[in-house]
């Protein structure tokens, strides 16, 4: 039997490099919308899980594209005079909540590049947790085929933390996939990197777990007069389900989600963490920093401080 070497060679090389083609730029559509300079902002009524009770609360999602440093992992302040870039959509998702007496402030913050696919991995990954017994930072880094995964704590069991782990999915990306391609979005079984803010909430092992991701129509949820899909991702061994809600249509805006999980101290029970979304609007909200300003609170119908 005759083998072509150039074939074969081929593909070997594929076997080894899985003949990954470089990302091919977004569509015309998503350019004209998340490259005009504005930032999409929602905000949502919170229902929280925690210790064991649900807290009435606010939510934030934040979706913007920035020119991001593939060196020092930053944001550029002078993009165009370096090649060291790629673009990003970054998403900052904000909640805030109170437990009795003292109250929560969590953000966590997702760096992802932009291209056709949808399929890069994102680079960044960050998380930020106040509340009156202390505060925590946690990030993920993406570094070569792994994630530098570190964690800053206040308390004393979880205290200094450095690991490094598998590049493998985050469950933190998802939703800038969805803003992205939502085509693509990965379905099936799958490693995954729990959420940040869930990591902080549960007190968990930083690990990568088994997840089942599935994509469905859900045109009944939160919204009636268009057409709405349901993001599924179920850990099994940790019993814990995130759905994720959104538009069908392109720019696929988030319309709610819902978490369920075992929350409490001692014997924790199920209970559904849920974000119904009140408003949205697009804004260079950088650039409206005055007191007179506040009146874009009001639209977004968010508590103002200090009235």
């Amino acid at each position: 039997m005759k083998i072509n070497l150039s074939l074969l060679l081929l593909i070997v090389l594929c076997g080894l490099y899985s003949c990954k083609q470089k990302a091919e730029p977004p569509s015309e559509d998503f350019k004209q919308k998340w490259y005009a300079g504005k930032a999409e902002l929602s905000s949502y009524d919170l229902q929280q899980a925690r210790y064991g009770e649900i807290r009435n609360g606010e939510g934030i999602l934040i979706f913007v594209t920035e020119d991001f440093s593939t060196d020092k992992l930053v944001k550029l302040d002078e993009p165009e005079k370096t090649n060291d870039k790629v673009r990003v959509l970054k998403m900052n998702m904000t909640k805030k909540f109170v437990t009795g007496i003292y109250p929560y402030s969590m953000m966590l913050s997702v760096f992802t590049p932009v291209s056709k696919e949808g399929k890069e991995k994102s680079i960044k990954a960050d998380c930020s947790s106040q509340e009156w017994c202390g505060q925590t930072f946690s990030q993920l880094k993406l570094n070569g085929s792994n994630y530098n995964w570190q964690l800053h704590s206040y308390f004393e069991k979880e205290g200094e933390q450095d690991k490094k782990m598998d590049a493998v999915l985050m469950e933190d990306e998802i939703w800038n996939r969805i803003r992205i391609n939502s085509e693509n979005l990965p379905q099936g079984k799958v490693s995954m990197l729990p959420g940040l803010l869930l990591q902080r909430l549960s007190h968990i092992e930083m690990k990568e777990e088994e997840a089942v991701l599935t994509l469905s129509n859900a045109d009944t949820f939160f919204i009636k007069d268009k057409s709405v899909q349901m993001y599924t991702i179920h850990y099994p061994a940790a019993q814990r389900t995130l759905q994720i809600y959104f538009e069908s249509s392109f720019p696929h805006e988030i319309v709610g989600w819902q978490e369920t999980y075992p929350d409490g101290i001692g014997n924790k029970k199920m209970l559904t963490t849920k974000a119904i979304r009140k408003k949205t609007i697009w804004l260079d909200y950088w650039k409206h920093n005055t007191n007179a300003d506040s009146t874009y609170r009001d639209t977004l119908q968010l508590m103002h401080y200090g009235k």
